[in-house]
């Protein structure tokens, strides 16, 4: 791929999705534009951008957007999360008497981290103390969130970060795959969202998770990201980073919670569950 062509797709996949791409990562867009280019029906990656650059085909933009979006996602990914909602989270949402909590998993790719949640929830309802829990699960690709809806997973997908006891309990064989339960699905919805897009159509959270999304984006939009998300949580709400990911330096509209990792709050509440913020 020459200069020119790696200048044209990084700039796009600036735009659109934010992602900022290195010419180290030249690889990386050659090992997965030359796949579309044959499903097109085109010779080379060369043919396929000018295809893109002479129409302005929006259909082919969405594609090469899609592709270039990392969607690597398991199970109760990395458990502390999970942990963090909850011995800190939960817990202090359910003592302020909430009679509703409402969950944002941005970036859900597969929906595996929704799934998760639903599942921790619905096996644990003391965590909520009878407040009813909405979860909401957006991703820019619409590929990846027809899979997440359908909650279709292959035996290797299941198998990762999900106990054996967990999977029978909320999973069923179909064919080759399995399938997560009508209930555990019932308890999140799906929507498309692009991250460089306000989410104010989706009303106000609790609790967002946004993990291992920021690492993709420069300085500026990171900031951006995290205003956005920011103005669509609810006093004192949570937010959970990936273990790579933070707001120092970066924004000043959340708190880290002190000893821990990865959760954080959104400046203007008090936290509750005695967990003073660093």
């Amino acid at each position: 791929m020459n200069s020119s062509d790696f200048d044209f797709v990084s700039g796009l996949l600036k735009r659109r999705a934010g992602i900022q791409l290195t010419t180290d990562k030249t690889y990386l867009l050659e090992s997965r534009l030359a796949p579309l280019a044959r499903k097109e029906g085109l010779a080379s990656i060369e043919d396929l951008l000018q295809v893109v650059r002479s129409r302005r085909d929006e259909r082919l933009i969405s594609q090469i957007v899609d592709v270039m979006t990392t969607n690597e996602t398991f199970f109760f990914r990395d458990k502390t999360p999970f942990e963090l909602m909850k011995e800190v989270a939960l817990p202090d949402l359910s003592s302020q008497r909430k009679p509703r909590i409402r969950i944002w998993c941005a970036a859900c790719s597969t929906g595996q981290e929704p799934y998760s949640l639903a599942m921790m929830l619905e096996d644990n309802p003391v965590l909520t103390k009878g407040a009813a829990v909405e979860i909401v699960a957006t991703d820019i690709s619409p590929r990846v969130l027809e899979k997440a809806k359908s909650g279709l997973y292959s035996q290797f997908e299941v198998q990762r970060g999900l106990p054996i006891q967990m999977m029978m309990k909320h999973f069923k064989q179909k064919d080759d795959l399995w399938q997560i339960s009508d209930k555990i699905r019932s308890m999140v919805t799906f929507r498309e969202h692009n991250l460089m897009d306000q989410p104010t159509m989706f009303g106000k959270f609790d609790v967002v998770f946004i993990r291992n999304v920021l690492i993709y984006f420069d300085q500026p939009t990171k900031s951006q990201v995290l205003d956005r998300v920011s103005s669509v949580m609810n006093p004192g709400g949570y937010m959970l980073l990936g273990a790579a990911e933070t707001v120092i330096g970066i924004s000043k509209k959340f708190e880290a919670v002190k000893e821990r990792r990865g959760l954080y709050q959104a400046v203007g509440g008090a936290n509750k569950s005695g967990i003073r913020a660093a």
